[in-house]
């Protein structure tokens, strides 16, 4: 195994981390904006505000997202299963 193949293995790993967790917290990163924009023009500070709009979001774009989040790391995984012998010897 040499050091590209090594290198090689973790792009492709940080690159599938970054794809899978990159929507759900863009998600929540534009519903804590809105709620936090919200909730300074309305003065209201309320902790559940902004946890419930965030958790409808989360939950929302899991059953929207989730079989396509779900079959591109079972692909990653076949790939890199598969790979095994070649990156061994």
């Amino acid at each position: 195994m040499t050091p590209q193949t090594v290198l090689d293995v973790g792009r492709e790993a940080l690159w599938m981390c970054l794809l899978l967790a990159g929507g759900p917290l863009l998600a929540m990163l534009v519903v804590g904006l809105v709620i936090g924009m919200l909730q300074a023009a309305t003065q209201i500070n309320e902790m559940t505000l902004s946890f419930v709009p965030k958790l409808v979001a989360m939950a929302l774009l899991l059953v929207l997202t989730g079989p396509w989040l779900l079959q591109t790391l079972v692909d990653y995984t076949q790939r890199l299963i598969t790979a095994i012998p070649g990156l061994v010897g």
